[in-house]
């Protein structure tokens, strides 16, 4: 059967992944992603994890001094 436009890697990912559907396999669900907060500070100046946005408020962190170089990610975390 023609696949049109479909060729190399691309196409042999979605066949194998239409085969692993067709099978009754299922592709383990995605990691859920949330922002995190990172940041330097006077003991750690290397950039690092400061806590989750919804614990921390990257603002406050900011304008009290206590860290720098301020950035909210996304980050895949494992939930229980």
């Amino acid at each position: 059967m023609p696949r049109g436009y479909m060729e190399g890697p691309a196409s042999e990912e979605a066949e194998r992944r239409a085969d692993e559907i067709a099978s009754g396999k299922r592709e383990a669900p995605a990691a859920k992603v949330y922002p995190a907060v990172f940041g330097s500070t006077e003991d750690e100046p290397e950039s690092h994890f400061l806590g989750w946005l919804a614990d921390v408020d990257p603002d406050e962190l900011f304008a009290s001094g206590k860290a720098w170089g301020v950035t909210v990610r996304r980050v895949a975390a494992e939930t229980d």
